[in-house]
Parts: structure tokens; C-alpha cells; sequence
């Protein structure tokens, strides 16, 4: 692997993170393996985390025989409800992953000063938050060590990819001896990223993306092309054979690309995000209120509506670039998600935001169409 570019791509990262001990990875879920192994989690521990999430997340847990613990969130930051944390701290409490859902941050100092009082390690689940502070301070900087993800929907892309970051230098010790078993890419799976990075660079546009975005999910479930997550993650809590992979050159390149236009790129979101919410007030609709902005960095703003598939088949048609994280609390598997631990009616909160939330578009090219939609489509707004 060429140092040049990976070191000028770390210098990037540690200009908006506070550490120097990073570690990447062909998807930033392996990040997180590899910090929960590095802590000891082993078969038996137990791991809290939001019930609100990735499947991903809750599968690194499995993946170490160890039991994921959900906790529910509350309605208005989609974060963990920490009234319920201490409720759910036991002698096999290893570890508590808090998350910047959508790139939100809450109750950081409280869930870290609870971990230290018994002993428990934290990771700060930095998937959407890249770029983004928690009360003026980089995310990363609260919890004992945190995992990001540039997939291509992230802050800023890789296409695939990911890093972790620690301060804690016997974390990062363990951390190093571990990367030691990386599998590296293959040629295959280099050549399929190039081929996806021309695409969405010369290819996306309003009028391609929800064509491009079904294929890319048909080719992702049916197809060996590299894909966010592989079929075997959705469907089974056992882990792939290729999964503990590595970082590329190939990735490092196209992280240098975008990261350029990150700052620039967060204004905007944040611009976006007033104006929405000030839409929905005038309106009287959810939203996300002001008094969480500062601690906010938009990757998406999340929408609740009373009927999510109507809502998502018109705003194709109209060509509005709608996400939908997460359209079920271990988002994207749906139905029976007992094979992850997850037992429905536990987390009323969270099992309700997953089945009425969309996200509206941080960046669109033109924010006052996404408007016009909001307003045609007001009825179907919570």
C-alpha cells in the first residue's frame, strides 16, 4: 500500500478527531469488532447499545458469543434513554455503545461518568457523525474509543470503508496486535469499487437516483458485488468468513477526494436543517427542535409520516432523493429479529420511529424543491 496517501488521508482524519491512534478498515462494522475484542468482550458479557440501530452493530456483539442489550430511545433525539441505562447494568456489562443517530449527540458526559462508575468501557458509534462536535469538542473525544463509517451515504465517502480511533494507548496496543489477521481486499472487490465510484460520480442525479439505488440494492443481495452489507449480515448472526478485511489504497484515494469538501459540506447540511425545521414549526409538524443544533451535524434529517411507503413512491416520482434509516430498529433487516435478541414490544419508542420515519436530504441541490414536496405532501406529515 502506498504510505503517501494513506498518511495525507490520516492527517485529514486528525484534524477532526481527537486522537492520533487510528486504525481503518474495509467497513467501519470491523472497526467496531475489532474495538469490542480488544476490550475483552467475550462469550457471556453483555453489551448495551441503543435498540435503535444497524443490524451490523448488534452483530459484531455476536459475533464474539457475547449478548447484545437494548435499550430504548427517546422520541425526540433517537438516542438512548439513559433513565433506562442504569436499569440495565449488570455484573456482565462489558461494554455501552452510545450513537450520534443521524448525527446527533446526546447525554455523552452522563452515559461515560455512568460506565466509570462500574467500571464499563464506552464506544461512541460515530457512523453519522464524522466532522460533528458534541458540546464544542470533536466526536470521539468523550468515550473510551469510537468507529466511523465512509460508506457512500456517510459524511464523506470511500465508498466502503471505515476507521476506529482510541486515546487509550493498552486499547491501541491490542488493537495493532489484532490487525495483524487482516484479510486484504481482493483485486475483484478493488475493481467493483472503482467501477461503483465512476457510477456515482458521472452517473447520479435526481433522475437516476432511485433507478440506481434499486439496482445497487438488487446487485448488493444477489450478486458478488461489493455492497454495504453482504446477505449473510442480514440474514444470519454469524459471521462471514472475509469479514475482519482491511483498508485499500484504492479506498484512501477517493476519502482524500471528498474529505476536501467536508467543512463546506456541513454548513450546508446544518443551513438545510433550519429550514426545514422552521418549515415544520410554521406548519406544526415533528421536527427536530433547535435547542439540539449544536450538537447536531445533519447527515439526515429524520421525518416522521403517517404512511412511509406512499410517502417514499411520491417522493420518486417527483425525484426527491428520500433515505430511510431506519426502516426497522436493526435496520434493514425486517420481521422476526429474535436472531439478533431483539424481542418486539420491548422498545415501543424505537419499534414506532422505524416504522414512520423518513430522511429528508441534508444536501439536495435544490432545497426549496424538497419544500414545495413537504408542503404538497403535509397530510401524510405527523
Amino acid at each position: 500500500m502506498n504510505t503517501n496517501s494513506i498518511d495525507k488521508f490520516s492527517k485529514e482524519i486528525i484534524k477532526r478527531t481527537s486522537s492520533e491512534n487510528i486504525f481503518y478498515y474495509w467497513k467501519g462494522r470491523v472497526g467496531l469488532y475489532a474495538l469490542l475484542k480488544a476490550m475483552g468482550v467475550k462469550a457471556g458479557d453483555e453489551v448495551i447499545l441503543p435498540a435503535y440501530t444497524c443490524v451490523v452493530v448488534p452483530n459484531a456483539i455476536l459475533y464474539l458469543g457475547a449478548k447484545p442489550i437494548y435499550i430504548d430511545v427517546n422520541s425526540d433525539t433517537y438516542n438512548m434513554n439513559t433513565a433506562l441505562l442504569k436499569k440495565a447494568i449488570t455484573d456482565r456489562t462489558k461494554v455501552i455503545i452510545c450513537q450520534n443517530t443521524y448525527g446527533l449527540s446526546t447525554d455523552l458526559e452522563e452515559i461515560h461518568s455512568i460506565a466509570q462508575e462500574n467500571g464499563i468501557y464506552t464506544i461512541e458509534d460515530c457512523t453519522h457523525g464524522f466532522g460533528g462536535t458534541y458540546n464544542g469538542v470533536p466526536h470521539a473525544f468523550y468515550c473510551d474509543a469510537s468507529f466511523f463509517s465512509t460508506q457512500w451515504n456517510k459524511p464523506f465517502s470511500t465508498g466502503i470503508g471505515g476507521f476506529l480511533t482510541t486515546n487509550n494507548k493498552e486499547l491501541a496496543q491490542k488493537i495493532s496486535t489484532l490487525n495483524t489477521a487482516l484479510i486484504e481486499p481482493t483485486s475483484k472487490e478493488l475493481w467493483n469499487l472503482r467501477v461503483l465510484y465512476f457510477v456515482k460520480r458521472y452517473l447520479l442525479n435526481e433522475y437516476t437516483y432511485w433507478p440506481l439505488v434499486h439496482f445497487y440494492r438488487w446487485l448488493s443481495h444477489n450478486t458478488p458485488v461489493v455492497g454495504s452489507s453482504s446477505i449473510d449480515e442480514i440474514n444470519t448472526a454469524m459471521m462471514p468468513p472475509d469479514y475482519f478485511k482491511g483498508f485499500s489504497l484504492v479506498q484512501a484515494k477517493e476519502g482524500l477526494r471528498n474529505i476536501k469538501e467536508i467543512d463546506k459540506d456541513l454548513l450546508s447540511r446544518k443551513e438545510n436543517a433550519h429550514l426545514y425545521t422552521n418549515f415544520l414549526i410554521k406548519h406544526n409538524k415533528n421536527r427536530v427542535e433547535k435547542k439540539w443544533f449544536n450538537n447536531h451535524s445533519f447527515l439526515k434529517y429524520p421525518l416522521l409520516v403517517k404512511e412511509r411507503e406512499k410517502f417514499m413512491e411520491l417522493a420518486e416520482k417527483s425525484h426527491i432523493e428520500l433515505g430511510e434509516w431506519f426502516l426497522s430498529p436493526l435496520h434493514p433487516v425486517t420481521g422476526d429479529l429474535s436472531t439478533w435478541g431483539f424481542i418486539k414490544g420491548e422498545h415501543p419508542n424505537s419499534e414506532y420511529l422505524a416504522s414512520h420515519v423518513v430522511n429528508l436530504p441534508t444536501t439536495p441541490s435544490n432545497i426549496n424543491k424538497v419544500l414545495v414536496f413537504l408542503k404538497s405532501n403535509l397530510d401524510l406529515i405527523l
